[in-house]
């Protein structure tokens, strides 16, 4: 049985809430993400892909992220006068229904919500909306030289299944070797129960940005 690519959608946790990325969201995203702290572990091809305005930052996300084979999301979150605090950017892309098989990247946060609930909620949500449809496998990565974002797949509860050498080019041409990791389908009811555990611990405020 095929899996089904899920309808664009939008998808609220406690904190967050994911919605299909538009073209009117790409300024607000820049502001939260276009910065070197973000670039420097890798994102984008680098430092040197980090891009230098608001209008090759609005190229690079036409470029960069799944839209043919997938769902770009913006991630965001409510003050309490209900108006929305843009806090990054995810997706579930390179969806194959015939084989099941399902990635969730192109993540990148305000480094003010770094080790937040926000990475752990988006990946909650992500991860239910492709089991949900029909995926067996869903695929996580990272560059292998970015411990902290290694770090954090790693603590969702995904497999570590290896390194691609010289994977792709960066932006200032040197080789970007890849970690791969994995969820699969029978691994997901232990993965979804740890990730609602941390949720359930972690009761800081957001730390929401001005």
């Amino acid at each position: 049985m095929n899996a089904r690519r899920p309808e664009p959608q939008s998808l609220r946790g406690r904190s967050v809430v994911l919605s299909p990325l538009a073209p009117e969201d790409v300024p607000e995203l820049f502001a939260a993400i276009g910065r070197p702290e973000v670039f420097a572990g890798g994102y984008g091809g680098g430092p040197a892909g980090l891009p230098a305005d608001a209008d090759a930052f609005a190229a690079f996300v036409e470029s960069y992220y799944p839209w043919s084979t997938g769902i770009p999301f913006l991630v965001s979150t409510e003050r309490e006068d209900g108006s929305r605090v843009v806090l990054g950017t995810t997706s579930l892309g390179d969806l194959d229904v015939v084989n099941r098989g399902a990635h969730i990247g192109w993540t990148a946060y305000d480094p003010r919500v770094w080790a937040t609930s926000v990475n752990v909620e988006c990946k909650l949500l992500l991860l239910g909306l492709a089991f949900d449809h029909g995926f067996d496998r869903v695929k996580l990565q990272a560059d292998a030289m970015n411990g902290r974002s290694r770090a954090a797949i790693t603590k969702l509860g995904a497999v570590f299944e290896g390194v691609l050498r010289h994977d792709r080019v960066r932006a200032d041409g040197s080789w970007r070797d890849t970690a791969v990791y994995s969820i699969l389908s029978e691994e997901w009811p232990a993965v979804r129960s740890g990730l609602e555990s941390r949720l359930a611990a972690d009761t800081r405020p957001l730390p929401i940005p001005s």
